[in-house]
């Protein structure tokens, strides 16, 4: 098979640059359905997890030596090039002044890919099983936030995260970033927080919610069938919707001044018991 010949980019002027970074904007993300991919592993993963870049953006100068992420072997820069190029995937090369022109993270490694947008539609989620486990994130602002639930989610076995009435969109190259690509690597969909509620309640789902006005503590409910872990935006957490609609209202213990914990670390935590209690239940133990 003949491979096409990679494309070179040297000006960072170039229409295709400028293009690559109007794909940082929310509307131009929705227009085309694409966004953007920064980084060796998080490309990697979401090419394991079945993605296909459409172009993948090269500057070999900021490649690593090593192509290592902490203790684990993830292959290095060149032989993901080469298994992209192998798929088909147009290879564009850039001078570093070129790539400095569309990178938007700190110690960039030389890879930038697009990719089709993420998320589908909350109709087309189903509920599996009888211990289907979600996180619902209401209203979310900050980018990060989000992308750090969808790591713990991942870590976690979680099996769908929904943003219900979202104010980022799961596309922002910041949400891809903090998620350190696991994005790709769990069902995610959107919705308004009632359209949440019917699918949950038509899944026969217990929906937990985090809140500091109770005094149940998250360690006192039991997540061993199917459940959803709900939190809430920064500023305001959940709204009265969600409090109303939840089976139990949660809060994790606070000891110091401060009343409530930042929401990602909110949701690992309460993710992270259900983790715990599902894993006694199968290891014959039950909830704690």
């Amino acid at each position: 098979m003949n491979l096409p010949r990679d494309l070179s980019v040297s000006s960072p002027s170039n229409p295709r640059l400028k293009a690559l970074v109007a794909l940082r904007r929310r509307r131009v993300r929705e227009e085309t359905g694409q966004t953007i991919v920064e980084g060796h592993e998080e490309i990697r993963l979401a090419l394991d997890a079945g993605v296909t870049p459409r172009t993948l953006y090269v500057a070999e100068e900021l490649f690593s030596p090593s192509g290592r992420a902490g203790s684990q072997e993830i292959g290095t820069q060149p032989e993901l090039v080469e298994r992209l190029r192998a798929a088909g995937v147009e290879i564009v090369r850039l001078s570093p002044a070129a790539y400095a022109k569309v990178s938007y993270r700190e110690g960039p490694d030389g890879l930038l890919a697009v990719v089709d947008d993420v998320g589908v539609p909350l109709a087309s989620l189903t509920v599996d099983g009888p211990s289907w486990l979600g996180l619902v994130a209401q209203r979310i602002e900050k980018p990060g936030n989000l992308g750090a639930m969808l790591r713990t989610a991942d870590a976690a076995g979680v099996d769908a995260v929904v943003a219900a009435d979202p104010v980022t969109d799961w596309g922002n190259p910041n949400v891809v970033r903090a998620s350190k690509g696991t994005l790709f690597a769990v069902p995610v969909a959107s919705g308004t927080t009632s359209e949440t509620l019917a699918w949950l309640a038509h899944g026969a789902v217990t929906l937990v919610v985090t809140t500091p006005e109770t005094d149940l503590l998250h360690t006192e409910v039991d997540y061993t069938g199917r459940v959803a872990i709900a939190v809430g935006s920064e500023k305001h957490g959940v709204d009265d919707a969600l409090l109303v609609a939840a089976t139990h209202r949660v809060r994790i213990p606070m000891h110091g001044r401060a009343n409530s914990l930042n929401v990602s670390v909110a949701a690992a935590v309460v993710l992270y018991e259900a983790v715990r209690q599902r894993a006694s239940r199968l290891g014959g133990g039950g909830p704690a």
